[in-house]
């Protein structure tokens, strides 16, 4: 597979990372590569296609609306975000197989830093000790797979006060820096797990 890896450590702003995905998604359709990509973005509230506006705790936050799945949530520095822009065409045409890889992902990068994760059915996404530590959205358009996930590495989770994550109480958000001490190499070792995942995919 033809797949670009993209590594960007200044703060992408939401909405320009959102008009490259979905350029890129144009171009996959057109056969060009396959797009993952790391980066972080500076303190955004986003509101995916199942969001309600009782999510939003503080009305004096902007909130971007956005076309993934999922409902309200928040990225900020220290979050590692995976965007990536994948053509399920040229590789299994199975959305509960790509979220199910994402998942393991998450799962085993956690493991390096010896923490103990687990999916939720009922609720997407990865969590510790019943604290969700990843987020997961994906949007499929003629089977062009984009967003991603992220997960909490030293953000400020006291942002989260402010909305009701996921539909869920913000006290129940957690970091790899709020269970363990060590976060280093963080990109380093998702994406190499990640570029493994992408093979049964």
């Amino acid at each position: 597979m033809d797949v670009e890896f993209k590594i960007t450590k200044k703060p992408v702003n939401y909405t320009k990372a959102l008009k490259i995905l979905e350029k890129r998604v144009e171009e996959v359709k057109a056969g060009g590569p396959e797009l993952v990509w790391f980066l972080e973005h500076p303190l955004t509230y986003t509101a995916g296609i199942r969001s309600k506006k009782d999510e939003i705790l503080d009305k004096s936050i902007k909130v971007v609306k956005t076309n993934r799945g999922g409902k309200i949530t928040l990225h900020n520095p220290g979050q590692q975000i995976v965007y990536f822009v994948l053509d399920l065409n040229r590789r299994k045409k199975d959305i509960r197989n790509l979220v199910r890889q994402i998942e393991n992902t998450i799962i085993k990068f956690l493991n390096i830093y010896n923490i103990e994760s687990y999916a939720d059915k009922k609720n997407i996404g990865i969590w510790v000790k019943k604290k969700k530590i990843s987020a997961i959205g994906i949007r499929v358009t003629r089977w062009i797979a984009y967003h991603g996930f992220s997960i909490n590495i030293k953000n400020n989770l006291n942002d989260y006060m402010k909305i009701s994550p996921c539909g869920l109480n913000n006290t129940k958000v957690t970091s790899i820096r709020n269970e363990k001490k060590d976060i280093s190499n963080v990109t380093k070792n998702l994406k190499k797990i990640f570029l493994k995942a992408l093979f049964r995919v």
